[in-house]
């Protein structure tokens, strides 16, 4: 399906919910709305968090929020980018730092460890957040969504290019140089110009 025939059809099922949203048109339009969006929604949590249950979980938090917050969608965006955006920040908020609990019973010696060495995971977990805090801070939402669909969802670039109606002569390939370009200016010396 090509971007200006999904964003046409979404429309129409919006719409329909919009007439009738308590009644089997309207549910039955919302529900196949959503259900496009539901195996997206947990590829992008699972992108975010790499667990298989987590992401599950936090993929069906952000559709039942989209769901619940659906009155609000005004149309100024695809719905893929407003959902997207839902999605993206319900899996930050999972992300947050928690709360140290102290246990002073807790002999850290008796701990198991699970193998993995404490040092470079940080550096990891570090790396990791700093090329996402680059993606939210210096792309803006088209650029995300074509890296997202070229780097994660694995598509072409012209199918990239089709899917969001890109006009510009480059099309997705353009968009992409473009959002390299400040990620390597945002990241070069943190990554030694990579």
């Amino acid at each position: 399906m090509t971007g200006d025939a999904e964003v046409h059809e979404e429309a129409a099922l919006l719409a329909a919910w919009r007439r009738d949203p308590e009644g089997p048109d309207g549910r039955a339009a919302v529900q196949q709305l959503f259900e496009r969006y539901r195996t997206r929604a947990y590829a992008w949590c699972y992108r975010m968090v790499r667990d298989h249950e987590q992401a599950l979980d936090l993929a069906q938090d952000a559709l039942l929020l989209a769901w619940r917050g659906l009155a609000g969608f005004d149309g100024r965006s695809r719905f893929s980018s407003w959902l997207f955006r839902i999605v993206r920040n319900r899996c930050l908020t999972a992300l947050r730092p928690r709360r140290l609990v102290r246990d002073d019973q807790a002999d850290p010696d008796a701990l198991e460890a699970d193998g993995e060495d404490p040092i470079e995971r940080l550096a990891t977990l570090e790396e990791e957040g700093a090329v996402l805090d680059a993606i939210r801070d210096v792309l803006d939402d088209v650029e995300q969504q074509v890296l997202w669909m070229r780097a994660v969802e694995r598509m072409g670039v012209e199918d990239i290019t089709r899917a969001l109606g890109l006009t510009q002569a480059s099309g997705a390939r353009g968009v992409l140089q473009s959002a390299r370009r400040k990620l390597r200016a945002r990241l070069g010396d943190r990554f030694g110009g990579r």
